[in-house]
């Protein structure tokens, strides 16, 4: 399964008792999908993984499965300890996702050796192909790495760390070592930020939370990176993406919540986020309609 285009992560909607609500979601992924996204990561990081239950998760799985219709791989988001881990991967089997996307174990310290054990286990208990996501505790050196992409079902390594040395010795370790299809992906907050870098290391993919509430602009800033449109691509990152990556950096989790505000702004009652996570403060949401106006006016 070799993935292509901008994926799209969608927020996962709550309604004013906190509970999940299921056909706000299916109308935001249908509207996603619309827009023809590479895929859909359906309850990841941007859709609150760590917030939601086994049955919630299974059931906005099978919704987000249904929404999509079969125009595009669905994947979803699984980990924290190992048991838990394969009980997340069951019920996205169960829901009828087409792959996983493998979050970090439970935050401990560990050795690298550690999260190749953790990657086997888990892929042991599912035939579903597996994206490998780097990120906080979870770090590979190349050798690991190649352990892991060595994996049958493992398909696919996403880098949320953003050391560009060690990734790049990564790929290029994979790649001379792993003889099979494998794909890896650029997972940093507001990954259109370093794509560019990332391109220049042979990441092509990348996971747009902007996709969520402007596939138009997201959209527009890929187009003009494949074109090769270096003056719009610059005028995207410096009149959009970098004043909402500062934005974003003001308060730890606006990198979902304030996803969710230009939702809601969108016209679609997604709701707000749950704890540990807040909802943005007024002069923010402010500040978030004027930079979402100048990317749209780059569209013109």
């Amino acid at each position: 399964m070799q993935l292509d285009g901008v994926l799209f992560f969608p927020v996962t909607p709550f309604d004013t008792e906190g509970n999940i609500a299921y056909d706000v979601l299916a109308e935001h992924v249908k509207h996603g999908v619309s827009a023809g996204p590479g895929a859909v990561f359906v309850a990841c990081g941007t859709g609150e993984f760590h917030a939601l239950e086994l049955g919630e998760f299974e059931r906005a799985v099978s919704v987000a499965v249904e929404a999509t219709a079969g125009k595009m791989p669905v994947f979803a988001g699984a980990g924290g300890s190992v048991a838990a881990t394969k009980q997340f991967v069951q019920a996205a089997e169960r829901a009828g996702a087409n792959g996983i996307l493998l979050l970090p174990p439970y935050l401990v310290t560990n050795p690298a050796a550690g999260l190749v054990r953790f990657v086997a286990e888990v892929a042991g208990a599912t035939e579903l192909p597996i994206i490998v996501y780097q990120r906080n505790n979870a770090r590979f050196t190349p050798e690991t790495a190649v352990e892991v992409a060595s994996i049958p079902n493992v398909v696919g390594f996403k880098d949320g760390i953003g050391d560009l040395d060690q990734m790049q010795r990564i790929v290029l370790s994979v790649r001379a070592n792993v003889d099979k299809p494998f794909q890896f992906f650029n997972g940093l907050p507001t990954a259109e930020m370093t794509q560019l870098a990332y391109r220049g290391i042979g990441v092509e993919l990348y996971s747009s939370a902007v996709f969520c509430f402007a596939p138009e602009i997201s959209l527009g800033f890929y187009n003009a990176v494949q074109a090769g449109d270096t003056e719009l691509v610059n005028r995207f990152l410096l009149e959009f993406y970098k004043p909402l990556v500062e934005l974003r950096d003001k308060v730890p989790g606006y990198a979902v919540a304030l996803v969710k505000a230009a939702v809601r702004a969108n016209g679609l009652d997604v709701g707000g986020v749950r704890p540990p996570l807040i909802d943005p403060a007024d002069e923010h949401l402010a500040a978030l309609d004027k930079i979402i106006a100048a990317g749209k006016a780059l569209l013109a």
